[in-house]
This record gives structure tokens, C-alpha cells and sequence, in this order.
């Protein structure tokens, strides 16, 4: 999408400078290059789009969630989840192995 946003606009720079009017349908035959880069660009751009769109609906589409985010591996993984929020003051003396 960067790249596609970048070569769709980037060119529009030198057609500007060139001497091409904005807003107008036909364009003059000796800016047609520039023109066409920029259309690629645009290309470039709707097929980010499309694959963005069809990561976003697979993802949903699964059913299977990351393993490691289950609440008692959260709870067995570090000591800051076994104590209370907000933790009491001296809540140990040492430090407890988990």
C-alpha cells in the first residue's frame, strides 16, 4: 500500500511542475507517461486493498485463538498476575518462585 500510495502520487508532483492543469478528463499526449505511472500506482493500491480485506475476513474467519493467552497460563507465567491489584505494600519478604 506504501508503495502503491507513493507512486500514485509522487509523479503527480512533476505533471503539476510539467504545466498540467488539475480536475480536467483528457490529458495532454506529452504527459501521458507520467500519467501512466501514476495509474499503475492506483493498481498497485486497490491490490493492497483486496489482499488487506482478505487477510482481515480469514482471520475471522478461523475459529482457533493463540494458545498462550489462556487465563491460567497468564496467571502461571509471571508474578506480577499472582498478586493483587494494586499490590500491598511489602507483599513479600523475599521473592517466591513460581
Amino acid at each position: 500500500m506504501f508503495i502503491g500510495v507513493n507512486v500514485t502520487f509522487f509523479p503527480q508532483h512533476f505533471l503539476g511542475l510539467a504545466g498540467m492543469p488539475r480536475r480536467i478528463a483528457d490529458y495532454p499526449d506529452a504527459l501521458i507517461h507520467w500519467n501512466l505511472v501514476s495509474s499503475c500506482g492506483s493498481i498497485i493500491s486497490l491490490a493492497a486493498t483486496i489482499i488487506f480485506i482478505y487477510v482481515i475476513f480469514e482471520t475471522l474467519e478461523r475459529e482457533e485463538f493463540f494458545a498462550g493467552w489462556d487465563n491460567e497460563t497468564i496467571a502461571n507465567s509471571s508474578l506480577e498476575w499472582v498478586l493483587p491489584s494494586p499490590p500491598r505494600f511489602h507483599s513479600h519478604n523475599e521473592l517466591p518462585s513460581t
